[in-house]
């Protein structure tokens, strides 16, 4: 008997709350849902978690009373959002062809730039004695994948076509210039090598770049914290050479190599100052339809799960601080528009202004696009003479 009683009363408590549940949503009669998810790649409801973005952990949201050690910490968070990294190893070089360059001499260099990728990298030394100020050289994006270290250096020992890729690659964004070459006749010992995807490390393409950021989530790593992680690494084999001043190494890189300059100056102090064309503004600003950071691809090589529920990217740059550091961007670049690149150039001014070093920070909008002129390379270069040659 106390059984069946429980069963009515179950019964009657479940049909109770069925009728509860259906009245409301009768009576709401609520027409006002969402019919559609995404709109230009973006969630309908972007705006609104852009909102959240408050970058609680920048220096600048007055949380933090000690520099120092808000970088400490800061840049600790920030290694741990690049995800696992390889393993690492002793790098093995061998020198496997050599070019006389007049100037300076290029070498064709293999090593192991971790315990799963033996690679090959150029590596051009000026001729006298050493040892020389060093510039590690990180190549653009782009969505040009059969050559990276050939952006920056005139390729030697390769084919035609491969030359005439290179060729034209830097008629188009760097006014015919190799930027490895002319900084190696000003005496400067360059290094550069390829990133994951591109020239002798290619094989995904444009097309699958997404795939490849996927597989690498689903190893417990990503794209852009891998590329960080091997970035930091030529850091090191860099300042090994006999040839090298460990204490004057500069970062230098255009488009998606400067984002990787900066990067590298922000979570190493192996890196004393950094040359950035053409990638620095706001993350909110940059957020927005129609923008290449709202399209996939090319957005994974710089998307660090997590990282912007701290930080803003000027935030990021700004553990460099107080290091010598230069930003330039074209006034009509179309993927980093003045709109975005302007506040950023402010975050960073106050940043720089808070240590007492201001002086140490160039920021400037040139005429022009997306690319690193002969005037713009002319003024880095002439800027990097003065922090590293009057040394």
């Amino acid at each position: 008997m106390k059984r069946l009683i429980i069963f009515v009363f179950f019964i009657s408590c479940s049909g109770l709350l069925q009728a509860q549940s259906t009245r409301l949503i009768h009576a709401a009669g609520d027409t006002n849902y969402q019919r559609r998810g995404v709109a230009e790649n973006l969630p309908v409801f972007y705006d609104l978690a852009k909102e959240r973005l408050t970058f609680p952990q920048s220096w600048l949201s007055g949380s933090f009373g000690d520099f120092q050690a808000w970088r400490d910490l800061t840049r600790a968070r920030v290694l741990s959002l690049l995800l696992t990294p390889p393993p690492e190893c002793d790098f093995g070089p061998v020198v496997i062809a050599v070019e006389d360059r007049g100037t300076h001499v290029a070498r064709k260099v293999v090593f192991s730039l971790n315990a799963w990728s033996r690679v090959l990298g150029y590596a051009l030394v000026p001729k006298g004695e050493g040892p020389f100020p060093a510039v590690l050289l990180l190549h653009d994006h782009g969505a040009k994948f059969d050559i990276g270290k050939e952006k920056m250096v005139r390729p030697f020992q390769v084919s035609p076509a491969l030359l005439e890729s290179a060729e034209k690659w830097v008629e188009g964004g760097y006014d015919g210039r190799f930027v490895g070459d002319e900084l190696a006749q000003r005496g400067y010992l360059c290094f550069v090598t390829d990133a994951l995807n591109w020239g002798d490390r290619a094989g995904g393409g444009k097309d699958g770049q997404q795939a490849l950021a996927s597989n690498l989530l689903n190893m417990g790593m990503s794209l852009a914290g891998l590329t960080a992680w091997e970035d930091l690494a030529a850091v090191r084999f860099l300042a090994t050479l006999p040839e090298v001043d460990a204490t004057r190494i500069a970062a230098l890189g255009h488009s998606f190599g400067a984002y990787r300059a900066w990067q590298l100056a922000a979570l190493t102090d192996q890196v004393r100052a950094a040359v950035c064309v053409c990638w620095m503004a706001c993350r909110n600003e940059l957020l927005t339809p129609g923008n290449n950071l709202t399209s996939g691809q090319s957005a994974f090589t710089t998307s660090h799960p997590g990282l912007a529920n701290l930080l803003d990217y000027p935030d990021v740059a700004g553990l460099a601080a107080p290091k010598t550091m230069l930003f330039f961007n074209g006034a009509s670049d179309h993927l980093f528009p003045r709109a975005a690149v302007e506040p950023a150039f402010a975050k960073l001014q106050a940043i720089w202004a808070s240590q007492n070093a201001a002086e140490n920070l160039v920021v400037k909008l040139w005429p022009g696009g997306h690319r690193f002129s002969a005037a713009m390379q002319d003024a880095a270069f002439r800027w990097l003479d003065t922090q590293f040659k009057s040394q």
